[in-house]
């Protein structure tokens, strides 16, 4: 009998409340995950009307968009959804020892009927006190079990809900890659936008074989004035609202030093590959094309004396001169996206390692107003699924 109470008493501390967790219960993140998951859905199935629409850029772009929008939030999900089993396993693992008292004391308690063990050998008082701690310990250890049953309850749903992205992440994969084929088509077959100046100026040429750095070039693209003017809209207005032009995560903000302490007059944006990347805002073309070693490189006008620089794209879009709406697409970056067979598995893991994992490409981002350059922080908004990379 004393050995059974030691064994309740262990139990019973045991059965002590853990500390406040710092993770979220799993719920929200399934449902996140769940919500992004019928948005991936969604846009996929937009894709046969996008092919027959009058506009069939901006309706495959709708749907790049509307998938890549869907795949962020998903990783959001599958990433705190991840973080949170590795919470709990990390819990189990710390309280082994503990745990293992509570499984003892609960099969000691079912396997001796209520009745033998209140028997004390010490006579009634004895068997009174005795009462009193098992009425202290069963309830402790109950609550106990149950807790341990929620949580394992949390890692089977969090098991299911990475098995069943991989499956739809494998089955959506070729039909957005047929559409950003077919925007790139579509693009080329495009001739409903107006131009401002049908062919680029001699001076970009001569500027661009001129050029020691994309600093130097942009600062001469910024002097060249042979248009009629940029769209009318109010880009000074919009400051602090802007959408940012690509789904992914921000590396190095403005002036950040990298690794080798480069510092750079822009963002450096991680990407998944073959990521969409769109204008922030109605804008002109006044470059689009390879420069010195940093792939190929677009300059848009969003107004008289502003310039947005995009460069690392493995595909650029349109024409010097065209004038875009806000959402256009500018190009794809680069980078080789898994098989079918394997892209749903490997984007879980990834999501799970959390971070920039799995965005294997580089955007860099620039917004000029005549000689200088602005940060971009002022100008562009961080949303849920485009933001700072946590360190």
């Amino acid at each position: 009998m004393k050995r059974l109470l030691s064994l309740a008493l262990a139990a019973l501390i045991a059965a002590t409340p853990v500390a406040a967790q710092d993770q979220p219960s799993v719920g929200a993140a399934v449902a996140e995950a769940q919500d992004a998951a019928a948005q991936l859905r969604a846009a996929v199935a937009k894709l046969a009307d996008a092919v027959s629409a009058d506009d069939q850029v901006t309706a495959l772009t709708e749907v790049i968009r509307g998938y890549e929008q869907g795949l962020a939030a998903l990783r959001e999900g599958l990433r705190q959804a991840s973080a949170r089993e590795a919470d709990l396993r990390a819990r189990f693992e710390s309280q082994r020892v503990q745990l293992a008292s509570v499984l003892g004391a609960m099969t000691a308690l079912q396997q001796s009927p209520e009745t033998t063990m209140l028997l004390h050998p010490a006579g009634a008082l004895a068997n009174a006190r005795s009462g009193m701690v098992l009425a202290d310990v069963t309830p402790g250890l109950r609550s106990e079990a149950e807790r341990l049953q929620d949580d394992l309850r949390e890692i089977a749903t969090v098991r299911e809900l990475q098995a069943g992205a991989a499956q739809m992440l494998g089955t959506g994969l070729a039909s957005v890659q047929e559409a950003r084929r077919l925007l790139a088509s579509a693009v080329t077959d495009r001739s409903s936008l107006p131009v401002r100046f049908a062919d680029a100026p001699a001076e970009l040429q001569k500027l661009r074989d001129a050029a020691q750095s994309l600093d130097e070039f942009a600062a001469g693209v910024a002097k060249v004035q042979m248009d009629v003017g940029p769209p009318i809209e109010d880009f000074e207005g919009a400051r602090g609202s802007l959408p940012l032009p690509v789904v992914g995560t921000i590396l190095r903000l403005y002036d950040q030093p990298d690794a080798a302490g480069v510092e750079r007059p822009g963002w450096v944006i991680a990407t998944p590959p073959a990521a969409l990347v769109t204008t922030p805002w109605p804008a002109t073309i006044r470059y689009r094309g390879p420069l010195l070693d940093y792939g190929n490189v677009m300059i848009v006008e969003p107004a008289r004396g502003y310039l947005l620089v995009f460069a690392g794209m493995a595909q650029v879009f349109g024409e010097v001169g065209d004038v875009l709406q806000a959402g256009d697409p500018l190009g794809l970056m680069g980078g080789t996206e898994a098989s079918a067979q394997e892209f749903g598995a490997q984007f879980v893991a990834d999501a799970a390692m959390g971070g920039n994992a799995g965005q294997t490409e580089s955007l860099y981002l620039e917004l000029r107003k005549g000689q200088e350059t602005l940060d971009p922080a002022d100008w562009f908004m961080l949303n849920p699924v485009v933001g700072a990379q946590q360190d």
